[in-house]
């Protein structure tokens, strides 16, 4: 073949292998080449596997296909596992020196589903320490900046798999969500995330499979029918996630054609009616993809959310409390750790210390009254609509942003306040590209949240939102 094969998606390179018009071999280079060309400057990909070591498997995986065997359709695919992920013979880092040299001795449950799917693990994806804030740094490997313009931001937690999809690094990513960690970054690089409904996507296993459910792991993509994918391999129970959901999605009836937007009913929160701190021009890139979606046949309309904004904000400050302090206290009795990890982790470790178990029961009932006042909203709408950061991204030399518009951000992540409705109420939510700043090279995303488990419908929604902007969906950055 004479196309550039760092430019097709996950599936046309599975179509082109299983043709056997391609060699897993000449994939393997092709990517190598790449990232040895652009990594130095875009620092996506961290401790990545020695070059012979991964072409010997990529001509495994050539000899298989020549006996009549597929591993699956990312049969010989190059991969690179988010750090929070644990992927055999590579560090568990987190994007920390305390775990700098953290070896897992087995894989995750998505990295194992995604090499059972043929894949070859390269390397690890950079993020934030310990995935906490929405900028890729660390003092481990430094920071990624955004695949559009190297001054500012990528985003994160899962800034190193975005950028690495944007810069053709990757054929198809995999990610994180906690607190907008797979949607933020999509949007801020062009580039389609998805957080799944709370238990689609078996986490871990983890210290606690009872009550730490708000993070997911989730697939990002260049291309919706790739995302699905992914998130088909990805999905499914496994007896060591007890609240995982049953059964993979099946994405085989999603239809790439605008007609998914025919009658659907969107909700378009908005800021949340001046609640949510904007910077200018984001709410103007957002309504445009909603026209695009309008004009295709959607209703959208202005929504209120009904409920107690500041009230959720309190709930939220709780569980993320409650859920990242531990971790952090699990790391303090290793050597030099107090003095090693962010302020921002050491800050959510002390607060965490003030927490009681009544504070915590409070904001758990506060979430399942949410939930339930949802349930209502959705009895008016298909999807609610959201931008997906409220600020466009920052010099990458600042830790997070300290003021939007007039107002202060009294912690490290109330600029990405709008991405806590879907983590609190366990829901779906995709993030697609909406737009670019007027002046700068900056991409925006918009967030759709979807009906409890309503995974499929929502990548439905996504994929003729794809058919209807499929060639301004192609811009790629320099």
């Amino acid at each position: 073949m004479t196309t550039d094969l760092t430019s097709l998606s996950a599936s046309e390179l599975s179509d082109s292998i299983h043709a056997r018009q391609v060699a897993c071999t000449e994939v393997m280079q092709a990517c190598l080449e790449r990232i040895d060309r652009l990594n130095p400057t875009y620092n996506a990909i961290v401790n990545l596997a020695p070059r012979d070591a991964l072409q010997t498997q990529a001509r495994e995986c050539d000899e298989e296909l020549a006996r009549g065997h597929s591993r699956g359709w990312l049969h010989g695919i190059p991969q690179a596992i988010k750090d929070t992920g644990h992927a055999l013979g590579f560090p568990s880092t987190m994007g920390s020196r305390v775990l700098a040299g953290n070896m897992p001795r087995n894989d995750s449950i998505m990295t194992e589903r995604m090499k059972n799917a043929g894949c070859i693990v390269i390397g690890k994806t950079n993020m934030p320490e310990l995935g906490l804030g929405s900028h890729t740094f660390n003092t481990l490997f430094g920071a990624t900046p955004n695949a559009w313009d190297i001054t500012v931001s990528a985003g994160g937690s899962s800034g190193g798999a975005a950028v690495a999809l944007a810069q053709r690094m990757l054929p198809v990513a995999d990610g994180s969500d906690f607190m907008g960690s797979l949607r933020n970054p999509a949007g801020w690089n062009h580039i389609f995330g998805m957080r799944p409904s709370q238990g689609r996507v078996p986490y871990g296993p983890g210290a606690d499979v009872w009550v730490d459910q708000l993070g997911t792991e989730g697939p990002m993509a260049r291309s919706v029918r790739d995302l699905a994918r992914l998130l088909a391999t990805q999905s499914g129970h496994d007896p060591r996630q007890p609240l995982s959901i049953n059964g993979s999605v099946d994405v085989s009836g999603i239809r790439y054609t605008p007609q998914g937007l025919q009658g659907l009913r969107v909700g378009w929160l908005g800021d949340l009616g001046g609640h949510l701190a904007m910077e200018e021009g984001i709410l103007n890139v957002c309504e445009d993809a909603l026209r695009a979606m309008q004009n295709a046949g959607a209703m959208v309309e202005p929504m209120k959310l009904g409920y107690d904004t500041q009230a959720l904000w309190d709930c939220w400050l709780v569980w993320r409390r409650a859920l990242v302090g531990p971790k952090v206290a699990a790391l303090l009795p290793m050597p030099g750790a107090a003095e090693l990890l962010k302020p921002e982790a050491m800050w959510e470790y002390e607060n965490s210390l003030k927490l009681s178990y009544m504070d915590f029961q409070k904001a758990s009932q506060r979430r399942t009254a949410f939930y339930h006042h949802l349930l209502k909203v959705f009895e008016h709408c298909d999807v609610l609509a959201l931008p997906v950061a409220q600020a466009w991204p920052f010099p990458i030399e600042e830790r997070w942003p300290k003021q939007i518009g007039e107002r202060a951000m009294d912690t490290y992540h109330r600029w990405m306040e709008c991405t806590i409705y879907a983590t609190l109420a366990g829901l779906p939510a995709i993030s697609l590209p909406a737009g670019f700043h007027p002046q700068k090279p900056w991409p925006m995303g918009i967030q759709l949240i979807g009906k409890p488990q309503g995974d499929v419908a929502l990548l439905q929604v996504a994929a003729s939102y794809e058919a209807v902007r499929s060639e301004w969906l192609q811009r790629r950055p320099d």
